[in-house]
């Protein structure tokens, strides 16, 4: 709806300042040319915006101009309600706050909506804790006071004193210029970088915390999605990763490739079954997921892994060989 897309219009400009009729179009997934008109309409209306020429220029409010948007259509309120659903506020501590904010959402709402929003949320599950074979998805566990000081940090800009416990490591303390934070599967990340250098931590490895007065290092605004695809991808190519050669029955192909960093070779062999080179974080990654898809997969290379498969398949036939044990 046109009103709808106005009223974005003004957040717009309120949050980011001066933008240009091409920004704004991209934002709003509008031409152009319906920018312009809405932006007319919004001057016929009173709302004090304006053109600023040339090369930097755009279109911006008057400083200081405020108006109350409050109003929530269904699906807006929908959205917020099914956003609420989800579990990473708790991996971040703010539990509590999302559930009195949905509450006051809720009753923002106009009686007409109020009902339906809520039942429609009701109706949408995100993220449950078990999957269909009953395999619980384990949150990880921060403490309050760990995940409060980052918290802080980060929404503050300032330095972050962390005592942390990598794998296989011995816990030491390191401060660092606090980015962002990240949740993927119930798992928070914290972003950061130390002496300049891009550093990813695992809140649930943060022992204690501590915020410090002095102003972070870091770009005022940030591309989060963007800076976890970086470092997503620089682990992935990482480590002592191994490339193995498999041919899998092509029903479990996305459970094979699902398990793997990346697929480099795919083609079909005559009898139908694909035959796929792909790579794993560690010879540990590639035996444990081989292993899973029993005869649906072979290795047909490293003789290494062959060598490593075959030996846990005859160890399970000596387990079973004979009779149980009383």
């Amino acid at each position: 709806m046109r009103a709808d897309r106005l009223v974005s219009l003004v957040l717009l400009l309120r949050q980011h300042g001066r933008l240009s009729a091409a920004a704004l179009a991209r934002e709003l997934e509008v031409s152009t040319r319906t920018v312009l008109r809405d932006i007319e309409a919004l001057s016929a209306a009173g709302v004090p915006v304006y053109a600023e020429r040339g090369r930097h220029g755009g279109f911006e409010l008057l400083p200081g101009f405020r108006t109350e948007l409050t109003g929530l259509n269904h699906d807006e309120a929908l959205a917020l309600l099914v956003a609420g659903s989800r579990r990473g506020a708790q991996t971040f501590g703010l539990g509590s706050a999302l559930a009195s904010a949905m509450l006051k959402v809720v009753d923002a709402l106009p009686e007409s909506y109020r009902a339906t929003a809520a039942g429609a949320a009701q109706r949408v599950l995100i993220d449950p804790e078990t999957d269909l074979l009953a395999r619980r998805l384990v949150a990880d566990e921060v403490p309050d006071a760990v995940v409060t000081e980052v918290r802080r940090a980060v929404f503050a800009g300032h330095k972050l004193r962390i005592h942390y416990a990598a794998a296989d490591q011995t816990p030491r303390w390191r401060t660092v210029d606090p980015i962002g934070l990240v949740t993927v599967r119930d798992q928070g990340y914290l972003l950061a970088t130390r002496s300049g250098a891009d550093r990813t931590y695992r809140l649930s490895r943060i022992l204690a915390a501590e915020e410090l007065a002095e102003p972070a290092q870091r770009p005022d605004r940030v591309d989060l999605d963007r800076a976890w695809q970086e470092r997503s991808t620089r682990f992935r190519t990482g480590g002592d990763q191994v490339t193995v050669l498999v041919r899998v029955d092509p029903a479990r192909r996305h459970d094979l490739v699902g398990t793997a960093l990346a697929v480099r070779a795919e083609e079909t062999d005559a009898d139908g079954r694909l035959r796929l080179e792909v790579t794993f974080q560690d010879p540990r990654h590639a035996e444990w997921a081989l292993w899973n898809l029993a005869t649906n997969a072979e290795a047909l290379a490293p003789q290494w892994l062959r060598d490593s498969l075959r030996e846990r398949a005859a160890a399970i036939v000596t387990c079973y060989g004979g009779s149980a044990r009383e």
